[in-house]
């Protein structure tokens, strides 16, 4: 019998679903996967029901619906002050994931340099070395996960075609600065490369940080691919509804890519996207002051069990140290542990790094839950430590 494709073979089942398998069998508090228990806006979900029953149910545009392009077009000027042309520089895709595939697959070729920063969502790596690219990794340090600028600009050479950039970032929960991010586009520009920036916590940035878009630097509207989504901004990580903002020329390759894979994507929950692209400021300052107050409720517990607690500037994610517990196992030993004895699930920070040795005392804890949730997950874990 001959084997599958030999590059996808090789990787194990994501860490997210091995440790929500393992939270459903222990029937455990489930803070490793990033999905909300907020079922999402209701004007967002009644408008996609409404379509579903009255709109148009065919083959929709393979760019996407006319009403969300024009709604992600306003969104970037809105929130960013972007201009963008929405018949010629907006992608709809069937989620985020697939929006990153489509940019990977449509602008690196066999044997071209992609830059990526460590700890990094488990699909980047995947998706470069399958379309044949060869990653180059640059790692962030906790607790302050600052840019490494030397090693930064030591990554970048003649074979680099792309920069991957997530940002707010996970797992780490980093914001990357004004100062940073002037570094990183510098850099792009000098060497003439591709951006594909996953910005999918755009809305969820905590303290005031502001969440500042690599695209609206000098040099980089003509470079950069800009990703969204409705998963992460109206709390219905289900409809995997992404886009793709990026010059006309840029996107080109892009859609041919997305044409190959899905096409396109459900129409009713396009429509319920477009409604909630413009919904009034308020949700979206609304949206990040509510979870900001479920990450102190979340951390603080955390600290007072004992956990080493990181900043968490956005995301739904906050980083722990549990070697203050006395933990002495890796972190995928820990997890285990909670899991199964204490009754509560986070995931291991390793599964996000490709590089060798990745830190193995860090766990990572979902605060996009109910405080009802949140609370039970300290209760046990408070109870577990303390006896």
């Amino acid at each position: 019998m001959k084997h599958g494709n030999s590059v996808l073979g090789g990787y194990a089942d994501t860490i997210f679903d091995v440790m929500s398998g393992l939270a459903r069998q222990h029937q455990s508090v489930n803070l490793g996967q990033g999905f909300p228990d907020d079922p999402g806006p209701e004007d967002v979900r009644r408008a996609a029901a409404d379509y579903l029953m009255t709109g148009h149910n065919q083959y929709p545009p393979m760019l996407g619906i006319p009403d969300l392009r024009q709604a992600v077009a306003e969104h970037n000027k809105r929130f960013y002050g972007l201009e963008v042309d929405w018949q010629t520089e907006v992608m709809v895709t069937s989620g985020a994931t697939e929006a990153l595939g489509d940019c990977l697959l449509g602008l690196i070729e066999p044997g071209d340099e992609v830059v990526l920063i460590e700890p990094l969502y488990d699909s980047y790596i995947p998706i470069v070395r399958r379309a044949g690219g060869i990653p180059k990794l640059v790692r962030l340090k906790p607790p302050a996960w600052d840019l490494p600028r030397e090693e930064l600009a030591a990554a970048f050479g003649p074979k680099t075609k792309l920069l991957l950039i997530n940002s707010p970032m996970n797992p780490c929960s980093k914001v990357f600065t004004r100062e940073e991010l002037a570094f990183v586009a510098e850099l792009c520009v000098k060497h003439d490369v591709f951006a594909v920036c996953d910005e999918v916590y755009e809305h969820l940035t905590f303290d005031g940080r502001p969440h500042i878009p690599l695209m609206t630097f000098p040099g980089m509207r003509e470079r950069t691919a800009r990703i969204g989504s409705s998963g992460k901004t109206f709390s219905v990580t289900g409809w995997k509804i992404g886009y793709v903002t990026a010059a006309a020329e840029v996107l080109k390759p892009i859609l041919k890519a997305h044409q190959f894979v899905t096409f396109t994507t459900a129409p009713s929950l396009q429509w319920g996207t477009a409604v909630g692209l413009r919904k009034d400021i308020g949700y979206f300052t609304g949206l990040a002051r509510d979870m900001q107050a479920k990450r102190d409720r979340l951390a603080k517990g955390l600290a007072e069990i004992g956990f080493g607690v990181m900043e968490s500037h956005g995301t739904y994610f906050v980083t722990t140290d549990f070697r203050p517990l006395g933990f002495n196992g890796t972190d995928e030993d820990f997890c285990r542990h909670i899991t199964v004895e204490a009754k509560v699930t986070a995931v291991p920070i390793s599964a996000f790094y490709a590089g060798p040795d990745a830190p193995r005392h860090f766990a990572r804890f979902c605060f996009c839950k109910n405080d009802s949730t949140l609370d039970l997950a300290l209760e046990r874990l408070a109870r577990h430590f303390r006896r």
